[in-house]
C-alpha cells in the first residue's frame, strides 16, 4: 500500500483547527511526521519541544480553515 502523505497532512492540519485554543495554538497529538512535514511546510511552528501544543502559522490557520471546510462540511 502506499500512502499519500499530502492527504494525511492535509487532513491533519484541518483537525488541529478542531483544538485550535488562545487564538492559534493547537493540540500536537498528532502522527510526529505529518507535524514535521507541516513544519517544513510553514503551516506550524516547531512541533518539537516540551509544550503540548504548537502555533499554526497565519498561513497554516488559513490553510485549516479552507481544508475543514472542504473535507468535513455538508454541502
Amino acid at each position: 500500500m502506499i500512502i499519500d502523505e499530502q492527504k494525511i497532512d492535509e487532513v491533519v492540519l484541518a483537525l488541529l483547527s478542531l483544538t485550535l485554543h488562545e487564538e492559534r495554538r493547537a493540540w500536537k497529538s498528532f502522527d510526529w511526521n505529518s507535524m514535521n512535514r507541516l513544519h517544513e511546510k510553514g503551516f506550524i511552528g516547531d512541533p518539537i519541544g516540551k509544550t503540548k501544543s504548537v502555533v499554526l502559522t497565519e498561513r497554516g490557520l488559513a490553510e485549516a480553515e479552507r481544508l475543514f471546510r472542504a473535507l468535513f462540511t455538508k454541502k
